[in-house]
């Protein structure tokens, strides 16, 4: 029989995973986890360890690439074309990521464009031209993404989808300082001409008591910019400390 705690926490994790459209394949896992327990934990243990657990999943779901059916639960065909705008809104592309596409070989087809024979249905020209039935594409590009199907009038009837692929998160480059302008010639004087050798030396003038000023510090290249963290490595840290104060907590409370 499971302990009232043990009862609650699985509660909250369904409420958690379906607030946050979380895969269902890592409830089990944290449950085992749960179920493993040699004694009844108390309820901020018990959350502590979830939280660590659920830190540590955000974590391997960012490192890994996706694959999408496209329409989600449809074909791509042209009884689907109305949902497929409002699918690839709620959906979220990354760099890596791979598109499904399911429909008739013998009757329909896939072809890649620009965004103006995107908006035109144009198939004259496309990028690439998909016509196996069963085509799978990797997102190696970020930004937009222009489908329409082979066949014009399907096309027409918004068979089409725009896919929009925000770069992967866990790459980050951090631009080179950019390198400084040569520095300029310094002018050469110029030539003396006879009226100047004529002319007699000016009488030297008084010297100035005032001291000179010191040079003026140059200011130097700004320091390049600290490299930003990444989510992965957030989550790390936000994992690691999780299981460390849940470590200390049972340690030093017995709770």
């Amino acid at each position: 029989m499971l302990c009232p705690t043990t009862q609650g926490t699985i509660l909250q994790v369904k409420k958690i995973f379906t607030s946050t459209n979380t895969p269902m394949r890592a409830y089990p896992p944290m449950l085992n986890i749960l179920l493993s327990f040699p004694f009844c934990p108390s309820l901020a243990f018990t959350m502590l360890v979830l939280q660590g657990l659920f830190s540590l999943f955000l974590m391997l779901q960012n490192s890994h690439a996706y694959q999408f059916k496209v329409g989600g639960s449809g074909d791509w065909s042209l009884a689907s074309s109305s949902s497929y705008d409002q699918w690839a809104q709620k959906s979220r592309f990354q760099t890596g990521d791979t598109l499904l596409f399911n429909y008739q070989a013998n009757g329909d087809s896939l072809l890649q464009v620009t965004e103006a024979d995107y908006k035109n249905c144009s198939t004259a020209s496309p990028i690439a031209k998909y016509s196996d039935g069963h085509t799978l594409i990797t997102l190696n590009q970020s930004g937009p993404h222009y489908f329409i199907s082979g066949v014009a009038d399907h096309c027409k009837h918004n068979e089409k989808v725009v896919i929009v692929v925000l770069a992967d998160r866990s790459n980050h480059t951090s631009n080179a300082p950019s390198s400084s302008p040569p520095a300029t010639p310094p002018a050469l004087p110029p030539t003396p001409t006879s009226e100047q050798f004529a002319s007699p030396p000016p009488a030297p003038s008084e010297p100035n008591l005032n001291p000179a000023p010191g040079p003026a510090h140059s200011e130097g290249n700004p320091p390049p910019a600290p490299t930003p963290n990444g989510a992965s490595s957030m989550v790390v840290d936000r994992a690691f400390f999780c299981y460390f104060g849940a470590f200390v907590g049972f340690s030093l409370f017995g709770f």
